[in-house]
């Protein structure tokens, strides 16, 4: 008998509905594939899979230096809302953990995956965070701790292994080594305290993580079988039972493949030197004393910036390892800022798993330098890399670690004919230009590094650009003549909303 012609409509509709839900069940992963916000009550394990060169959305990553595209972090600036509305309801996050950059290398230059930091960074500053600022009163800034420190035993070769380990900052290990992933996990699971715990890694930390949680819980969990993409974003959700149920989320995002723009213009500003006074010494060998360095490199030129803005309270003793809201609008301007001011072929910063200690009471994974100019190098399609073979340190004034930082950048001829973008901590800055300078002998003219701040940089000074000039002699230029040219008072305290 013939079918009514809106049953055959109805049974197309269900068949069409059996189809999505099983493609949405991600290869054969269970759970429901749901757009409910995940319980507050409920321990909720999240895994966000940032694109690597082995599993991407075409147009996400840049082949050459394993880094984000611009379509990739537009998808990053998207999923960070969507993760903030639609899976945490608008709620703030307990705790986010994410690679440890250098665990991760990749292409033939093993350039490290700043791409899982840089992934859940928007993210980030769509949270609150408030901490004590002094001896009796607190500040809530639109910020949050990103976790990306090493764990014990995983600190790869060629890496500063630090004298000592930050085991409540500790990031994720693309290798899991010595099971120390599952050991961060189990940590979460076992403290029993519910909220939102989002992780930032590739697929293969991901998936290894997933599959270790079902079996040594025994959650019975299906989990997806394949990589699908990086909207994908999968959560483990623990309520006081103990019985877990795995939620897929799909963003569904369609980012273009053209740069960010802003919400609106960030306000410039013009180079006025009223926060570090002018500055330019030319030490010249055979002049006034002078010598060359006899491995100094030559042909370089190093522009340095400061992190961006960091401390949102009136007396700058806002500290979480991250910036602020209103850094963020100078990080995603920081490249039409530039743009006609410096042409670098290279980027360069302070490896985020380094960490701190904040005031004696919390420790913080430092990951503000390296996120600061992360989109540029991203919109320049530049290589980035990390410094990572000696400790940052505590003490901006440290004459060791400002001579090795010297050392580091303008000797021995790694970076002779070479441009570089140089994010670093400002406390450090003046240090290790003093080093420099000194290096040459003479009688040169030194920074002042008295505090406060200690280091010499202003607290309020995000704009200044030093640039370090070496000639085809190694005779060296320093000066700040360049600034960023962004209005610091004007800059939004939320971070853009996109």
């Amino acid at each position: 008998m013939k079918q009514p012609h809106a049953f055959k409509k109805l049974w197309l509709v269900f068949l069409m509905g059996i189809l999505i839900f099983s493609l949405s069940g991600c290869g054969g992963g269970s759970g429901s594939n749901i757009t409910a916000p995940l319980r507050a009550d409920h321990i909720n394990l999240i895994f966000v899979v940032s694109p690597d060169l082995a599993y991407q959305s075409p147009g996400d990553i840049n082949p050459d230096t394993a880094n984000l595209t611009n379509q990739g972090l537009q998808r990053s600036l998207l999923m960070a809302t969507y993760l903030k509305q639609q899976v945490l309801g608008g709620k703030n996050v307990t705790g986010i953990y994410t690679l440890a950059p250098m665990t991760h290398l990749q292409t033939a230059n093993n350039y490290p995956d700043m791409t899982a930091i840089g992934f859940i960074q928007q993210f980030a500053l769509l949270n609150q965070i408030t901490l004590p600022v002094d001896a009796t009163s607190t500040y809530t800034a639109n910020s949050y701790p990103i976790n990306a420190s090493y764990a014990s035993g995983s600190v790869p070769n060629g890496v500063s292994v630090p004298a000592a380990y930050c085991t409540n900052c500790t990031g994720l290990d693309f290798n899991n080594t010595n099971g120390n992933n599952d050991t961060l996990i189990s940590g979460i699971i076992n403290n029993n305290v519910p909220g939102y715990y989002v992780f930032s890694a590739p697929w293969e930390t991901i998936s290894a993580l997933l599959i270790k949680i079902n079996n040594l819980y025994g959650y019975d969990l299906k989990l997806p079988a394949i990589y699908i993409s990086p909207n994908y974003v999968y959560a483990i959700s623990i309520p006081s039972s103990g019985s877990a149920s795995l939620v897929n989320y799909n963003s569904n995002l369609d980012p273009p493949s053209s740069y960010p723009v802003l919400p609106s213009p960030v306000a410039g500003a013009s180079c006025t030197h009223t926060q570090q006074a002018y500055f330019k010494t030319v030490r010249t060998g055979g002049v006034d004393n002078v010598r060359v360095p006899f491995n100094s490199n030559t042909n370089q030129r190093v522009y340095i910036v400061r992190h961006a803005d960091a401390h949102p309270d009136p007396e700058y003793s806002f500290e979480d390892g991250n910036f602020v809201g209103a850094g963020q609008w100078r990080a995603l301007s920081l490249s039409n800022a530039l743009r006609g001011k410096i042409n670098p072929n290279m980027v360069y910063s302070i490896d985020p798993a380094q960490w701190f200690n904040v005031y004696g009471t919390f420790n913080v994974s430092y990951v503000r330098p390296s996120l600061t100019i992360l989109s540029y190098a991203i919109d320049n399609s530049l290589p980035y890399s990390l410094v990572s073979n000696f400790q940052l340190g505590e003490d901006p004034i440290d004459t060791g670690v400002a001579k090795t930082t010297s050392n580091f950048f303008f000797t021995g001829s790694t970076f002779s004919n070479q441009t570089m973008l140089l994010a670093w901590e400002s406390g450090h800055i003046r240090p290790f230009l003093n080093a420099l300078l000194t290096s040459y002998g003479g009688n040169p003219p030194l920074l002042p590094t008295a505090g406060p701040p200690k280091g010499g940089w202003p607290h309020t000074d995000y704009d200044t650009i030093w640039t370090v000039t070496l000639d085809a002699r190694g005779n060296l230029t320093v000066d700040n003549e360049l600034c960023e040219g962004i209005d610091s008072t004007k800059l939004p305290g939320t971070a853009p909303q996109f």
